[in-house]
């Protein structure tokens, strides 16, 4: 039986997809908060919170697969 279901496997690489999108989207922006745009700074801080989400999502999803290999589902 595999570990995870395919279901799961493609919600989490959607998520993992997300994460780094977010992270090269958010990258002009630090470039540019480190120069001194201060309102470059809101959009990292928001993009930061929404990879701490997204990041919760993935550890949420992982340990739900997890479980469900040690219970054999």
């Amino acid at each position: 039986m595999p570990l995870i279901t395919n279901l799961s496997q493609f919600i989490m690489s959607q998520i993992f997809e997300t994460i780094k999108q977010k992270v090269a989207e958010a990258e002009a922006d630090v470039a540019k908060f480190t120069q001194g745009n201060s309102a470059a700074g809101s959009r990292v801080r928001k993009a930061m919170q929404e990879l701490k989400q997204l990041a919760q999502d993935m550890r949420q999803h992982v340990l739900e697969a997890k479980n469900a290999a040690k219970t054999g589902k």
